[in-house]
C-alpha cells in the first residue's frame, strides 16, 4: 500500500484497567464506570488498549488502527468483533467499522 492512514482522527482516553487486562494492543470493552477490560473472542469492543501503567489503560476510541487478524477481511464497512488473542475478526454481531486495508494476518480500519 502506498498511503499511510496513521494518526487520522485519533482520540485516546485514560481508563482504570480491569484485572484481566494484562497487555497493550488488545481490543477492550467497558466493564464499569471508567473501567475497561480485555475482550474475549466474539465480544464487541469499544477501542484498542495502547498502553498500561499503574493500573490505568490508555485506550484509542477513534481513528485509524491496524490490528492482527486471522484471515483477510474485505474492505468497506464490515462488522468486527474481538478475535482470539489480540486479533479482530469478522462477525455478524460485531460493530460496523470502515476497513481500509487488509492482509492475511492484519486489518487496518477506522474506529
Amino acid at each position: 500500500m502506498n498511503v499511510n492512514f496513521n494518526g487520522y482522527d485519533e482520540n485516546v482516553l485514560t481508563f482504570e484497567a480491569g484485572t484481566n487486562l494484562k497487555t497493550a494492543g488488545v481490543p477492550v470493552k467497558m466493564t464499569d464506570d471508567g473501567k475497561v477490560t480485555a475482550c474475549t473472542s466474539g465480544e464487541v469492543f469499544c477501542g484498542i488498549c495502547l498502553s498500561l501503567r499503574g493500573g490505568y489503560a490508555t485506550v484509542q476510541l477513534k481513528g485509524y488502527v491496524t490490528m492482527p487478524a486471522k484471515s483477510k477481511i474485505t474492505v468497506g464497512y464490515k462488522k468486527l468483533a474481538a478475535g482470539e488473542g489480540s486479533a479482530v475478526a469478522s462477525s455478524t454481531t460485531g460493530r460496523e467499522y470502515l476497513v481500509l486495508n487488509s492482509t492475511a494476518d492484519s486489518v487496518g480500519f477506522i474506529l
